[in-house]
């Protein structure tokens, strides 16, 4: 009996070293090696969630609110029509004090938009180029969080300004000066604008501009952000001249000896680029249910770099359009809405303004958009069902 039961164990026994064999690990090694595997997968799995739980705790963060002031969106999708209405105005001036005012006419767009949650993406169609002529591009990109915001923007200028005023003629062409399209002058800017949200639990910037949040009280929020812009303005000045001298013989009589450019506007192009730093303060008033009206202004402290090919071979002048200095710019953001979670339907405006001088010459501009906007939430959140 003591045998058998020897025969039995060693018997065991062999199969075990057998089977280990066959699968490459030694049978002392065995039992380590699947302790191992289980190590290094756990290890593998904590690291895979502490990236992911960092993540999610920063998505969070950029939509944590305090829900007392502001209603959470309850759909994941969205679809808006939207018309967008863009302008814009340039107005150069010199050191005696001559100035010519541009203006191109204002683009007018219509086209659909699909959200999913705070992002929108979508295509508009200019009206007045509906089969794709003229040769105006632009771009603007907005996102909009409750503790961050971000305006990206591009835009290069067709052939259709207009010159809408100037003193160049006197007093009789300040007063009484008619829209001449003028095709001489080009423009281009491209940037960028981030801001911070102080008191983004219970202000929501989404409430008013991108429909995903609602604002339930009343409430307002300091902010504070940095940005960038690129700029530049071609001219043909000896156009302009000759643009203005035949408006003043034709309506005034003037010869062309009266009508002159003084020389601080006689440039080909001119570049700027600045560096800003922003301050402001924002507003969301929930004048009724379900309607709220906002308004923010933030001033710009801006460090600014221009070149200057300047017609005259003469550098004291070149080194008139080089300059570094810092000037005052403005951003300012308008909105109101209805929203009654399920639909909304409202209006938006953002304007940008700028400013650039030197003791020769200055260049104020600013562009803007309007937008009228109808549409509706659906694909409700689990939570919400």
């Amino acid at each position: 009996m003591r045998l058998l039961f020897l025969m039995i164990l060693m018997s065991i026994s062999i199969s075990k070293m057998k089977a280990s064999s066959e699968c490459g690990v030694p049978l002392h090694q065995d039992s380590l090696s699947r302790t191992c595997d289980t190590a290094r997968s756990a290890r593998k799995t904590d690291f895979l969630h502490s990236v992911g739980n960092f993540f999610t705790r920063i998505f969070r963060g950029f939509n944590h609110i305090d829900t007392a002031y502001i209603e959470p969106q309850h759909y994941n999708y969205s679809f808006m029509m939207q018309n967008t209405n863009t302008y814009e105005e340039y107005t150069l001036k010199s050191k005696s004090g001559q100035s010519v005012t541009f203006a191109p006419k204002p683009t007018i767009k219509v086209g659909p938009y699909i959200g999913w949650r705070w992002f929108f993406i979508g295509y508009t169609f200019d009206v007045d180029n509906f089969a794709g002529g003229g040769n105006k591009k632009e771009f603007d990109l907005s996102l909009y969080s409750s503790l961050l915001g971000l305006d990206l923007y591009y835009r290069k200028s067709g052939d259709n300004y207009r010159i809408i005023s100037t003193n160049v003629l006197g007093d009789k062409g300040r007063e009484s000066f008619r829209k001449v399209a003028f095709s001489g002058i080009n423009s281009s800017i491209k940037g960028f604008d981030v801001y911070y949200i102080f008191n983004h639990k219970k202000f929501s910037y989404p409430a008013a501009f991108s429909q995903s949040t609602c604002q339930k009280r009343s409430c307002g929020s300091l902010l504070v952000g940095v940005g960038y812009t690129s700029h530049s303005i071609s001219l043909d000045y000896e156009e302009l001249e000759k643009a203005l001298q035949t408006y003043g013989k034709t309506h005034f009589g003037m010869s062309e000896d009266e009508v002159a450019l003084d020389s601080g506007l006689m440039f080909r192009n001119v570049k700027y680029s600045s560096i800003s730093v922003s301050g402001g303060y924002a507003y969301n008033w929930v004048f009724m249910k379900n309607c709220l009206f906002s308004a923010s202004l933030s001033l710009a402290i801006a460090y600014k770099e221009s070149e200057a090919d300047q017609s005259s071979a003469d550098d004291r002048k070149l080194k008139a359009f080089n300059f570094n200095n810092f000037n005052l710019d403005g951003i300012g953001r308008f909105g109101v809405v209805w929203n009654n979670k399920k639909w909304y339907v409202g209006a938006s405006s953002v304007l940008h303004t700028y400013n650039y001088k030197k003791s020769r010459f200055s260049s104020n501009g600013y562009f803007g958009s309007f937008n009228i906007y109808a549409g509706v939430n659906f694909g409700k959140k689990r939570e919400y069902k």
